[in-house]
């Protein structure tokens, strides 16, 4: 499990972290990534199965923070430079790519486990779960029509008619194998080395670049264990929920959903968040618990 994180979504995270010791499998590791003056922060949530590491540490070495900025230069090409939702992308394709797991799930820190669950909730029969949404971008999700174009060029295929699947949720899994063919094919088809090809990028998105590549360049084998079943219940607002909004949302859960994610952006304060999702949780305990997904 991945999760690039930083200071101000430390107590977002400490709840994450959590969450995972209480309902993740005890195979599971959780590898929290953050920047360099953080780590103290975050060494606190360190344990057997909980890894703290510096963000530096999966980048290339010409990748240098700028100083008082949100920014990082990449010496290889320092125009234009790389903001840091990009860098977080680069970050978790690296250390997707660097994982010996059969698996890795990449968990922000605005999602809490509300379920226990298995690895096989993220396998089956041998492969890794896919989230597509057939049909889910057309012109309405402009900024996904982006996103498929930029992943189409940096894979290199051919532009493609809309609509396209929909690969964005907020709870994923990934394959490390096909991510490390993945970042190959973006280094032959541009030429450049797949960080700073990535880097070069003002719009990106990691998942649709996985999923595109998925669909479109492996065989029809590799997406077999595809689903339209996001797992998570998420509210991506940004306007902040009351507890009687939150207790609405999260009214919404299905039996499938073995996590919730309020956006960070949302503002939420922390009490209304806790109160809710414990409030929940209590309401899960006669339940059944979900100890498969397919």
């Amino acid at each position: 499990m991945i999760t690039p994180s930083f200071a101000p979504d430390f107590e977002l995270c400490a709840d994450l972290h959590r969450s995972v010791l209480d309902h993740a499998p005890d195979c599971a590791h959780h590898h929290i990534i953050v920047p360099r003056e953080d780590i103290k922060l975050f060494s606190r949530l360190a344990g057997p199965r909980t890894h703290v590491h510096c963000e530096a540490d999966f980048l290339p070495r010409g990748f240098v923070s700028i100083p008082f900025s949100k920014f990082t230069i990449n010496l290889r090409r320092p125009v234009p430079p790389v903001r840091g939702w990009i860098l977080q992308q680069l970050v978790k394709l690296a250390a997707a790519a660097a994982s010996q797991a059969d698996v890795v799930v990449l968990v922000d820190s605005d999602i809490v486990f509300i379920r226990p669950f298995t690895a096989e909730t993220f396998v089956k029969d041998g492969r890794v779960r896919f989230y597509r949404k057939a049909g889910g971008v057309d012109e309405r999700l402009p900024r996904h029509m982006i996103w498929h174009s930029v992943a189409r060029s940096m894979l290199g295929l051919p532009p493609a008619e809309p609509p396209y699947p929909d690969y964005i949720a907020s709870l994923l899994a990934w394959d490390p194998a096909i991510v490390r063919q993945m970042l190959a094919r973006v280094e032959t088809a541009t030429g450049r080395p797949w960080a700073t090809a990535v880097a070069g990028q003002l719009h990106f998105s990691e998942w649709t670049l996985y999923g595109v590549f998925v669909d479109n360049v492996l065989s029809a084998a590799a997406n077999s264990s595809a689903s339209d079943d996001p797992l998570c219940l998420a509210d991506w607002s940004t306007s902040p929920l009351t507890r009687e909004t939150a207790d609405k949302l999260l009214c919404r859960l299905k039996r499938t959903d073995i996590a919730v994610m309020i956006s960070a952006k949302s503002r939420t304060p922390l009490e209304v968040r806790r109160t809710a999702l414990a409030a929940r949780r209590a309401a899960l305990t006669a339940d059944v618990p979900l100890r498969r997904v397919v």
